[in-house]
């Protein structure tokens, strides 16, 4: 049975988009990231982090004092030089520059804390000496208790004005709100994309495959849902949407991101809760997206309302 749950009666609160921390490790891709990461700092009225994780703690069981300190000394001048490229361009934005000692995944998440956002670039080098996809891009998207964006696309590529969101059901409301943050911080309008594939019910009951008309029926039924909630929270923002049949999700998704500035999907939790949790569309999309991919964590929004709500911070 094609099953998309319910919905809570009560407007949600506006998720508040905090502070972006950018990856940092010498690589052409991490210069972009770091660029892209002050604009989206800019547009949020919020700080940004450049992080460069020397990993001088593990490095420290086998090498010299001398080349640790070297290794310290090449990653802060890494950050001096990615700052001033950042100041060149937002001359008016807080920047701050943090040189970890911890591994790359463990820094960034350190760095964001609760209610940050991680950015990095798709491929890397130097301190992240990892970086390519796979290992510590994957692993931030996947383990970080905060939203992943992972810069993708050409550098200069115009802007489409438009936030695209991959939704599937009714609990993508919770992190939907963030996508719908995001597009209005820049002013642009949110597209839901619901991609229902008819081969995922190949092989179920007779009386399944006779009702697929109507389980479409449901799925858009689902999104428009979805939609006027969304609208609920932010009346002023242009929100659309619709059901995209095909056989491929993740074809279907980076196609989409060709006339996005942005694509956002949430990342759910393994069952029984064990380990994190990086589905294939989203390791499909952080592969091969024509833009920015950002991958907002099951529970983030609602946790980041309940820190703002016990602080006594404004709706």
């Amino acid at each position: 049975m094609d099953n998309g749950g319910t919905m809570d009666s009560e407007i949600p609160v506006r998720p508040e988009l905090g502070a972006v921390v950018a990856g940092v490790d010498g690589s052409p891709t991490a210069r972009t990231a770091a660029l892209w990461a002050a604009a989206e700092a800019d547009r949020r009225g919020r700080p940004l982090n450049l992080v460069h994780a020397a990993n001088t703690d593990r490095r420290l069981m086998f090498s010299d004092a001398e080349t640790v300190q070297a290794v310290r000394e090449a990653g802060r001048e890494l950050l001096v030089e990615t700052a001033s490229a950042v100041h060149e361009r937002f001359p008016e934005l807080d920047v701050t520059r943090e040189l970890s000692r911890q591994e790359s995944i463990a820094g960034l998440r350190a760095a964001a804390g609760r209610r940050g956002t991680i950015v990095v670039g798709h491929r890397g080098l130097g301190g992240f000496a990892t970086l390519m996809l796979g290992s510590v891009g994957l692993g931030v998207a996947a383990r970080a208790d905060v939203p992943v964006i992972v810069v993708r696309g050409e550098a200069e590529r115009p802007e489409t004005g438009s936030v695209t969101a991959a939704v599937h059901d009714a609990t993508d409301l919770e992190w939907l709100l963030v996508a719908a943050a995001e597009a209005h911080a820049r002013r642009a309008a949110l597209h839901l994309v619901s991609v229902w594939n008819v081969l995922t019910h190949v092989g179920r009951v007779a009386t399944m495959l006779d009702d697929l008309d109507g389980v479409a029926r449901r799925r858009v039924h689902r999104a428009k849902e979805l939609a006027d909630r969304v609208r609920e929270v932010y009346p002023d923002l242009s929100v659309g949407h619709h059901v995209e049949t095909g056989t491929s999700a993740p074809g279907i998704l980076i196609d989409a991101s060709g006339r996005a500035d942005l694509i956002v999907m949430g990342r759910g939790r393994r069952p029984l809760g064990v380990g994190p949790s990086l589905g294939r569309v989203a390791h499909a999309l952080i592969h091969h997206a024509h833009c920015p991919v950002e991958i907002v964590p099951h529970g983030f929004a609602a946790h980041d309302a309940e820190m703002r709500a016990a602080s006594g911070e404004e709706r």
